[in-house]
């Protein structure tokens, strides 16, 4: 008796309700979904994948296409990273006016208190409304604005993420250790002040692996909104499939894994440098 009780999880009944909870709340959300793994099994689906997925072999390696291809990785790349440029430009100091604990009206009653408040919780809403709308929404937008290129993506990217960054920023300098950044305010210093010595050197790992993690994202997301005509990778593989040419497809997906693997040794490269 003494050893099953021993052997007996404390916490198995909750985690056993819990994963009954969990069941019960995906199952009918996974039927709305028209989830049906079994579909892709049926008579003759495979057969018509395995043909799909046949002609993406060999890659195009046209001098042409490879042409084509490199001034298309070009663009994508310009879009990302401006895009990216912007949204850090739009995402820091709204993350910055956001963070609580960077609030001087925080360390003691003050006749500014209602003014921060009302600044923090505008900054906030407008973050909020920022990363609300996707980006492929705005780049339609901004094609329609702007017509055909990627400056429509610069901007769908900038924004979006202006609104993801600021969010982020604000939660990474607030799940930090706060204390330094209250005792620089306490002892009169200003707001930049005590977040470049109190809570940068804390957390600037963390914000740049985010940052350059979003980078990563824009590039994906810019092939995404090269589908609406945002130009770029996305508009090449639009063309390509829509002429059902699989081989310039496979060169454009081994171009798409190269940025990615770039993407991730840069994270990498400047984590070490900031370490």
């Amino acid at each position: 008796m003494t050893t099953a009780a021993a052997l007996r999880d404390p916490a198995g009944r909750r985690r056993l309700a819990g994963w009954l909870a969990a069941l019960a709340i995906a199952w009918p959300l996974l039927q709305l979904s028209e989830f049906h793994p079994s579909a892709l099994f049926g008579s003759g689906n495979l057969q018509v994948i395995g043909g799909f997925l046949g002609g993406f072999l060999p890659p195009a390696t046209a001098p042409d296409f490879l042409a084509l291809l490199g001034r298309a990785t070009l663009e994508t790349l310009a879009m990302a990273t401006a895009g990216t440029a912007l949204a850090f430009l739009i995402g820091a100091p709204l993350g910055f006016v956001t963070t609580r604990a960077l609030s001087q009206s925080r360390i003691g009653p003050g006749p500014g208190r209602v003014r921060a408040l009302a600044l923090r919780q505008l900054a906030r809403s407008l973050l909020m409304v920022l990363r609300a709308i996707p980006e492929i929404v705005w780049a339609l937008i901004f094609v329609r604005a702007l017509g055909l290129g990627p400056a429509a993506g610069v901007l769908a990217l900038a924004i979006t993420y202006g609104g993801m960054l600021g969010k982020v920023y604000a939660e990474v300098l607030e799940s930090t250790d706060t204390a330094p950044a209250r005792a620089l305010l306490e002892a009169g210093s200003g707001r930049l002040g005590a977040l470049f010595y109190g809570l940068l050197p804390n957390c600037a790992q963390e914000l740049t692996s985010y940052t350059v993690y979003r980078w990563e994202c824009a590039v994906r997301a810019s092939v995404v909104m090269g589908f609406v005509g945002a130009g770029g990778l996305g508009q090449l593989m639009d063309q390509s499939m829509k002429m059902l040419n699989g081989g310039e497809a496979s060169s454009i997906l081994l171009v798409f894994l190269l940025l990615v693997l770039l993407a991730d040794a840069l994270s990498n490269a400047l984590r070490r440098l900031l370490a």
